[in-house]
């Protein structure tokens, strides 16, 4: 059955004012014809945006009743009454909970035992009365246990105003620190904080000690990151010994150090920054250990004295491995933790101070694991998570003397659901070099592999960031309907390895197109999917990837979702007055050097927008997006409108009031998954009249 979608050739299409604007570069001339749609001000961007809406809320709305029905079926799985695992910190219990009914989370304590009577911390959901759009992060306690901090944000910019509450008396302290990254960092006398602020990149370029009840404006400057190239943030070790100033980029960091007991002293650099050094450090009795890439291409592990910290100085504890790439590593006083990825999975090895090593075993093929929140030095337990594409998120203490698990908790899902109604696999898809592409599958049992299915592929592949096999509680809907899902984990992620993602980045950059559409290719070939019911989406660079995979092979996809699609490469990378660029060009390289340009250009989603058949498209984004700016994805569904040559659908979706995450409640972000997975599955004709 035909979706409805395909016979919308009678809606006019919005049509944006076409205002040529041109740029020389490299003896090109590129042609924009909708720069104007960057400035948010200009009434008539918003109301540009404004008609796409009416637009999508048209073509889409034979689906409002099914939406809405999605929507309720995806939020009956959710316990609406539902608490964290409680972790303790400095003779608190801290737990997070949700009230029925509530889009926010509700932040307590207990002091001292689980059964002592909670203090509330804040209530998010009193916070966000009247406000379309909040977000508190960064929640931080004085060592004292009096005074919280953390970061507000109303617009979903990620700009975070720090605000303090006295946690005995209740009341707001006059206090309010502006234009933030939202984590106020405390010193051990109480009453002093350190905190990053942004310029107007949102680059986060400053750090700043405030003494609380003195006015802002006469805090002290502590570092400024004048290399437009790097970001900067503040933390606290877990030994609480130590402050710690991070300036890192795409290939090398820099780290500065000050102890928390005297915080009017100078801070210290660890080790100078080199080109392609990277590293980082955890604390731990008289010592530094160390995560480098010192001639070491998948990171080993060292040690160094904390009053000898430079290079020259590091021992090594665990060496660099060819196939295995060391992510993370936990200190405790008696065990040393590492977080491993082999052949893409993430694996815990537990290496004691005395006795055998061992790595803990899950028992499943593909999986999620990760160490949790881990405070205290002198224990046997380990906090860790685990999910995969078929068990819910799942929380245990694992004690690393006896191997013994204890569950915690599993995340409830309601309405009748049963792992043993879902298989996953995993499988190896070749690409076109020889390189062999994991792709994790799941599926309902009822599953035929008989190359008639409908299949969604989704992929990301940039920045190292590796996609794993998790839970998803909102994609039920698709497998109950006979929708598979796919993972593919293509180069430009770090799934197998560092040299993957270097295998995905810069001048190595098509390769993480090519993978998507050799794992589609393989996919149909192995029967998991129809060759018309092949189904992709992405976000973010993921939405690049779906950009560029429909520029290049549009005719083997049936459906696109492209969610605050980062499209506009050579233009956002000529900027450097937008977030996120100058940080970049180690990521995708500059432009302003001929053979970026001409490499970039060469795959950029709206710069190689033709006149051709393209498959149904949804395209999402956020007016306030600090991430993706709005106008990238309005851009090229502007300019793909008039080049198109099908009558497929192609809507955008702007959320005016949120940015790159989406809106903020629980419930919320559900509407906007329901509205993505009613595209789908109409498309694929899985919608029963």
């Amino acid at each position: 059955m035909q979706s409805k979608l395909y016979a919308i050739s009678h809606l006019p299409t919005p049509k944006a004012e076409k205002i040529k604007k041109e740029t020389q570069l490299h003896g090109h001339t590129l042609v924009d014809d909708y720069h104007w749609l960057n400035d948010r001000e200009n009434p008539k961007v918003i109301d540009y945006l404004k008609a796409e809406n009416e637009y999508t809320g048209k073509v889409m709305g034979h689906l409002d009743t099914f939406k809405e029905s999605l929507f309720q079926e995806i939020k009956g799985r959710i316990k609406e009454e539902d608490q964290s695992v409680p972790y303790k910190d400095n003779g608190y219990y801290y737990i997070t909970r949700y009230e029925e009914g509530k889009e926010y989370p509700i932040y307590g304590r207990k002091k001292d035992t689980l059964t002592a009577p909670e203090e509330v911390i804040i209530d998010v959901n009193q916070l966000a009365e009247g406000k379309s759009y909040y977000s508190a992060a960064g929640l931080s306690v004085s060592p004292n246990n009096k005074i919280l901090a953390f970061g507000e944000d109303v617009v979903s910019r990620r700009i975070y105003t720090i605000r303090f509450k006295n946690l005995e008396t209740g009341e707001w302290l006059e206090d309010q620190i502006p234009n933030t990254g939202g984590k106020a960092v405390w010193a051990n006398d109480n009453k002093t904080l350190f905190y990053g602020v942004k310029d107007e990149t949102l680059r986060s370029f400053k750090i700043f000690k405030h003494r609380l009840g003195t006015p802002v404006e006469n805090d002290e400057e502590i570092y400024h990151e004048k290399d437009e190239t790097f970001n900067t943030y503040v933390y606290k070790t877990k030994s609480e010994k130590y402050i710690v100033i991070a300036s890192f980029q795409t290939v090398s960091s820099e780290y500065r150090v000050l102890n928390a007991d005297t915080p009017d002293e100078d801070f210290s650099v660890l080790q100078p920054r080199e080109r392609d050094l990277e590293y980082d450090i955890a604390h731990y009795a008289d010592k530094f250990y160390i995560r480098t890439n010192l001639d070491a291409r998948n990171f080993r592990l060292m040690v160094t004295p904390e009053t000898a910290t430079t290079k020259e100085n590091w021992e090594e504890v665990i060496p660099n491995r060819e196939d295995v790439l060391l992510e993370d590593m936990d200190i405790f006083k008696d065990y040393l933790v590492l977080s491993e990825r082999k052949n893409g999975i993430t694996q815990i090895r537990i290496i004691p101070s005395e006795g055998e090593e061992h790595y803990i075993s899950f028992g499943e093929e593909a999986y999620m694991t990760y160490t949790s929140i881990n405070l205290e030095f002198d224990t046997n337990l380990l906090r860790l998570g685990y999910q995969s594409l078929t068990t819910p998120p799942t929380v245990y203490d694992y004690d690393m003397g006896t191997k013994a698990f204890t569950l915690l908790k599993q995340k409830e899902v309601l309405g009748g659901f049963d792992p043993k109604d879902y298989r996953s696999e995993r499988v190896f898809a070749p690409a076109r070099d020889g390189a062999k592409v994991p792709i994790s599958i799941v599926y309902h049992k009822d599953f035929k592999k008989d190359g008639q299915q409908p299949l969604l592929l989704y992929g990301y592949g940039s920045y190292g960031a590796s996609m794993d096999p998790s839970f998803g509680i909102a994609r039920l809907s698709l497998l109950n309907r006979g929708m598979a899902f796919a993972i593919a984990h293509i180069r430009g992620g770090e799934e197998m390895g560092r040299h993957w993602y270097e295998d995905g980045k810069l001048l190595n950059k098509k390769n993480t197109f090519f993978d998507f559409i050799d794992c589609g290719k393989f996919l149909v070939q192995e029967k998991f999917v129809a060759e018309d019911q092949l189904f992709a989406m992405g976000g973010s660079a993921g939405g690049l990837l779906m950009g560029a995979v429909i520029n290049m092979e549009p005719q083997m996809w049936k459906g696109i979702v492209a969610a605050v699609p980062f499209v506009d490469v050579i233009n956002t990378m000529l900027d450097e007055s937008i977030p996120l660029t100058t940080g970049e060009f180690d990521e995708w390289g500059n432009p302003k050097e001929e053979k970026f340009f001409d490499y970039i250009y060469s795959y950029s989603p709206y710069d190689q927008v033709e006149a051709k058949e393209y498959p149904a498209m949804l395209v999402t984004t956020g007016l306030h997006d600090s991430q993706v700016q709005y106008w990238e994805p309005a851009k090229w569904v502007a300019r793909l409108r008039v080049y198109k040559t099908d009558q497929n659908p192609l809507v955008l979706h702007t959320n005016m009031e949120a940015g790159h995450g989406g809106a903020s409640g629980r419930f919320q972000r559900i509407k906007e998954v329901a509205r993505e997975y009613a595209f789908l599955l109409d498309l694929a004709g899985k919608i029963k009249e």
